[in-house]
């Protein structure tokens, strides 16, 4: 029998947000971004920076940081059992994200104000935040169960 403890985290998701081009799995197209609940309640996710994700040659375009970030955020919200919309995102470039290389995604929750989330998030590369975001989340209401 396995000890619970032992219980490999799981991934997040929703079951309608299957066709997601950040993180849905069903999305031959998308990023297919696995983002894993962590022990604090944070999610991340490893990212390998493909060159069909640039903008300048050789650096990460920039709306595909802002779609990670976003999806992180969305996804730490799907491990908590809320699915929500971005209702607000303010997003911050520290220094650009390198093509060819590995990155990794993180979100956490700031506030639970429930129907009203604030989140943030951070996009690293060699341990380094490059990318940071905050945002406010609204609880989806257009969902059907």
């Amino acid at each position: 029998m396995t000890d619970p403890a032992e219980k490999k985290p799981s991934h997040t998701g929703h079951k309608s947000h299957a066709a997601c081009v950040a993180c849905g799995p069903n999305n031959p197209a998308g990023l297919r971004l696995k983002f894993v609940k962590q022990a604090d309640g944070s999610v991340r996710a490893a990212v390998f920076c493909r060159r069909e994700m640039s903008g300048y040659d050789g650096f990460l375009h920039g709306g595909i940081a802002a779609l990670m970030l976003d999806s992180a955020m969305t996804n730490c919200l799907f491990s908590m059992g809320i699915a929500a919309l971005t209702a607000e995102f303010n997003l911050k470039y520290k220094a650009p994200v390198m093509i060819g290389r590995a990155a990794e995604v993180r979100a956490w929750l700031v506030s639970d104000l429930s129907p009203l989330y604030l989140m943030k998030t951070e996009l690293l590369q060699d341990g380094q935040p490059k990318v940071l975001a905050e945002a406010k989340f609204l609880k989806n209401i257009f969902l059907k169960d």
